[in-house]
């Protein structure tokens, strides 16, 4: 992996963010990580390294987890029979009901 100081990223951004195109670069301060460049990441990438870095989301998983470890959770059959029939009692829209809203 490629590493690159801060003063070499600020004064030759082009190159580096083309060269990102080839991997990631690892952005140093002071010798230390502070930023990573990755070129252009496909939609499910972006998506898993926004989520990854969501103080939210990680809030929820931990809740979760210590749930879980509290021993307040659900069997795994049990959460699978709730979101079927979860998924029984949603209508599904865009369906038309009836013809009579169409014209002849």
């Amino acid at each position: 992996m490629k590493t690159a100081t801060v003063d070499q990223i600020d004064s030759r951004f082009g190159e580096y963010l083309k060269a990102s195109k080839k991997g990631p670069i690892v952005v140093t301060q002071d010798g230390k990580p502070v930023a990573v460049l990755v070129g252009e990441p496909d939609d499910d990438e972006l998506e898993r390294l926004s989520m990854a870095y969501s103080p939210r989301l990680n809030e929820i998983l931990d809740a979760a987890l210590a749930r879980m470890k509290r021993g307040e959770g659900i069997p795994h059959e049990e959460f699978w029979a709730r979101i079927e029939a979860k998924k029984q009692k949603v209508p599904r829209r865009g369906r038309a009901t009836s013809r009579a809203h169409t014209r002849s």
